[in-house]
């Protein structure tokens, strides 16, 4: 009985920092666990995984643009930095058949 306890430690679900590991099966149940887990971080990260990112924007002469980098603020930075969380989680939630379909993805939305 003590091995079979021993066997449990470190599988997958027993650390809550450790997002839902998806190996291709079951996506239902890894969705609902993945959207909790992203939530419980941040619940931006499941709003930009959701609806995709916030691309800083400005308004010149009455036409809106994507502001160029030299112009970010402190916010336009933490906009972009929660897709790159987002998308770090994601990745970090897939083995190597599933992480080589989404690999290219840009946004956590894609992936």
């Amino acid at each position: 009985m003590a091995t079979q306890m021993n066997l449990n430690v470190g599988l997958e679900g027993s650390s809550i920092t450790r997002p839902p590991f998806f190996d291709g099966n079951n996506y239902i149940f890894w969705k609902t666990r993945m959207t909790i887990f992203l939530q419980s971080l941040d619940y931006q990260l499941w709003h930009i995984t959701v609806n995709g990112p916030r691309f800083p924007m400005r308004t010149v002469e009455g036409v809106e643009s994507v502001k160029p980098e030299n112009e970010y603020n402190d916010n336009d930075f933490r906009m972009l930095q929660l897709n790159s969380k987002a998308k770090h989680v994601l990745f970090c939630s897939f083995g190597p058949n599933e992480f080589n379909s989404i690999s290219s993805c840009d946004t956590a939305k894609e992936m």
